[in-house]
């Protein structure tokens, strides 16, 4: 007697037809041969058994080993319905006959092995990005529906029917409306097909999971607990992100926000598997932005300006050729454009004669150098309603633009020695605090001529130039006109 069992053992079947034969021929042998073999009712029928052509063990029942497989179908049927399940022929069982004494026999081990080697497969639709099976499906519509769901996430379904249907028709597209948008083409930003493949059914994502998964390349939202001390800023560069990007991951959330300790921030960074692509024709109305031009006249005064012809802005319509991916604009091309309306310039004229008296609404710095000290506002319980300038290269005081001395002399109002200018177009300079005075009231000064020195009079704790701008009666910061 010779046994199959170390001959098998570990050994992959190459030709099924082969083997079949050899153990019909080894039956024959066992049944006919020389009277020295035992008689047949003393043999045994014994299977060997393999899965997907490698050795399992042998056992003296197949019925137990069918009835384990039938079990773990029914158990993949139960908790994966509508899944078609594919055994594709996986376990395969080869006769022999051996005298039932034969202690080669191990059933329990078989069973073992069989439990821990066979898997249920089933039948998927597997999304292929870039070659690489990335989510799989219950099968083909299920995929394709996921895939157009996913572009659904930045086209209305209205619009997507309305470009397959113009994509099957002959007729010509009309050219754009004002103000009208079309989709020009909805597409995936890498190569992505849908392939039948066989999967263990646990890898089979639901349609919603699959797409969430494509979207941002992961099932899990990872959260991060707010502690003492920190900031929307802080959050992003401890995981990695953009400011920008946190606030994305997080609606609702500004830079101002102000976070309680323990709340939940979401830090999982988008990593899609695949973008959708949208192309656009975009028609637009637009205003064509009118041109200021300037003309001077001599006959009139310096400072003086009227406005000869009022600016118009003028119209068009412009189409543009533009690309979204995942709903952000990647590229705007202008690709026509059409003029409605021509704009009309404003023409503004502007006076350059220089009158003594009048100035031209520009101040130029009333001293020879020196610096701000004091800026115009609150202190010490009280608006100091001009600026202070101290530490000129030398003391002079100088009209800030042309006019007509109103005031010059003493003033008991703490200002000391003051002189006020007219500058005969709503403005007036004061000035204050003046060490000497070298103008009268009634005086025409011109911008730049010198009208004292600079002093520590009146209500002064240092020698330094005290400057006020009134424009129609109001007070205004003298750093606003100072050139």
């Amino acid at each position: 007697m010779f046994s199959f069992n170390n001959r098998f053992k570990s050994k992959r079947i190459i030709l099924k037809t082969a083997i079949a034969s050899a153990m019909a021929a080894s039956v024959i042998a066992f049944s006919s041969g020389p009277v020295a073999f035992a008689t047949s009712s003393k043999l045994t029928t014994i299977y060997h058994v393999y899965v997907n052509g490698t050795y399992m063990g042998n056992v003296t029942n197949k019925e137990v080993l069918d009835h384990l497989v039938a079990e773990k179908v029914d158990s993949a049927k139960q908790n994966f319905q509508n899944i078609n399940f594919n055994l594709d022929s996986q376990i395969q069982y080869i006769p022999e006959q051996v005298f039932r004494t034969s202690s080669a026999v191990n059933d329990s081990e078989t069973i073992q092995n069989l439990n821990s080697s066979f898997q249920i497969q089933a039948e998927a639709a597997a999304i292929v990005i870039d070659g690489q099976p990335i989510v799989y499906l219950d099968n083909k519509v299920t995929a394709e529906e996921v895939l157009k769901n996913l572009k659904l996430q930045y086209v209305p379904a209205d619009q997507l029917s309305e470009l397959e249907a113009r994509k099957a028709s002959i007729d010509p597209i009309p050219p754009l409306g004002e103000n009208e948008t079309r989709i020009v083409d909805v597409r995936l930003s890498k190569n992505v097909s849908v392939d039948e493949r066989k999967i263990a059914p646990e890898s089979i994502m639901t349609p919603d999971a699959a797409l969430t998964y494509l979207q941002k390349g992961t099932l899990e939202e990872k959260k991060y607990a707010v502690q003492p001390g920190d900031a929307i800023e802080t959050i992003a560069h401890q995981n990695g992100l953009k400011t920008d990007e946190l606030l994305a991951l997080n609606p609702g959330l500004t830079v101002d926000t102000l976070l309680h300790i323990g709340q939940e921030v979401n830090i999982t960074a988008l990593k899609p598997y695949v973008e959708v692509v949208v192309d656009k024709e975009v028609n637009q109305r637009e205003e064509i932005p009118f041109t200021q031009k300037t003309e001077e006249d001599a006959s009139m005064d310096k400072g003086d300006t009227k406005v000869k012809q009022a600016g118009q802005n003028g119209a068009r319509t412009v189409t543009y050729a533009i690309s979204e991916q995942n709903g952000e604009t990647v590229k705007k091309e202008q690709t026509d454009e059409q003029v409605l309306q021509q704009p009309v310039d404003e023409i503004v004229v502007k006076g350059t004669k220089v009158v003594p008296s009048r100035g031209d609404g520009s101040l130029a710095w009333p001293t020879v150098g020196g610096y701000v000290s004091s800026e115009m506002g609150y202190r010490w319980g009280r608006k100091h309603k001009g600026i202070d300038i101290a530490r000129p290269s030398n003391r002079t005081i100088k009209a800030a633009d042309n006019g007509v001395v109103v005031s010059a002399g003493w003033d008991n109002g703490g200002y000391g020695n003051k002189v006020i200018i007219d500058h005969q177009n709503g403005m007036r300079t004061l000035y204050g605090h003046m060490e000497s005075i070298n103008v009268k009231p009634g005086q025409t000064v011109s911008k730049g001529s010198a009208i004292g020195v600079m002093g520590a009079t009146g209500d002064a704790t240092g020698i330094h130039l005290h400057f006020e701008v009134t424009k129609n009666g109001s007070l205004e910061n003298p750093l606003s006109y100072l050139r």
